[in-house]
């Protein structure tokens, strides 16, 4: 299965992408992956990209839409693929049909999480391992030991982007670049919704419910 996993900041995307990957038993594919792997490889595009986030400008789509392709190119991904984080705005969204057309291929779905008002609260209980950027949460997904990493034993801290002074930004920002995405693939019949609220093993087996519903 193709998929592509959307949802305003808070929804639980990065947790749920993890999950839901796993079931389908494809890669799970997000922009910030693709991101370090072209910097730290020292690829063409990496070059590029950085030259850019060091003069702490935006990456141009292209630049971003061209490591998205390469990395559907490979091999993992033939049978299919998670996309997290992309694409984050209609002409993205454009930019993908396009290059899956190219490469013979569609998204079969794309899935949106939906939360309520409480998003500030999921948003700011979020805490990110230092060492190995596992994401946990302080009400709904806590660690065994608070303020370390269950999966390697890390620090677990609060980044800048889950205070919440910063969420409402963030928020504003959803609303106008990545919402109208839910427009975009609905007119394409492509879009489920499911309830992003509550525990996260929850939002896993209603995530699962609804993908069994489309073949996966």
């Amino acid at each position: 299965m193709r998929l592509v996993l959307v949802g305003p900041p808070g929804a639980g995307k990065g947790t749920q992408a993890e999950f839901i990957a796993a079931h389908l038993a494809v890669p799970k594919i997000s922009t910030g992956d693709i991101f370090r792997a072209n910097v730290s490889q020292g690829t063409p595009l990496g070059v590029e990209a950085k030259r850019y986030m060091d003069a702490g400008k935006l990456v141009p789509d292209e630049v971003t839409i061209n490591m998205v392709r390469d990395r559907l190119a490979e091999p993992d991904a033939a049978e299919g693929f998670l996309l997290d984080g992309f694409p984050r705005t209609t002409p993205q969204a454009a930019a993908l049909d396009k290059l899956l057309a190219d490469l013979g291929t569609a998204l079969d779905l794309v899935m949106e999480l939906v939360v309520d008002d409480e998003v500030i609260r999921r948003l700011s209980g979020r805490r990110t391992c230092r060492g190995c950027g596992k994401v946990w949460h302080i009400e709904f997904d806590p660690s065994s030991v608070e303020g370390l990493c269950d999966r390697c034993g890390g620090e677990l801290f609060q980044r800048d982007d889950d205070k919440a002074e910063t969420i409402a930004e963030r928020l504003r920002e959803y609303a106008s670049k990545t919402a109208p995405l839910i427009d975009y693939y609905g007119a394409q019949g492509k879009l489920v919704g499911i309830d992003a609220t509550g525990p996260v093993e929850d939002v896993t087996v209603r995530a699962i419910d609804a993908l069994r519903s489309y073949g996966g």
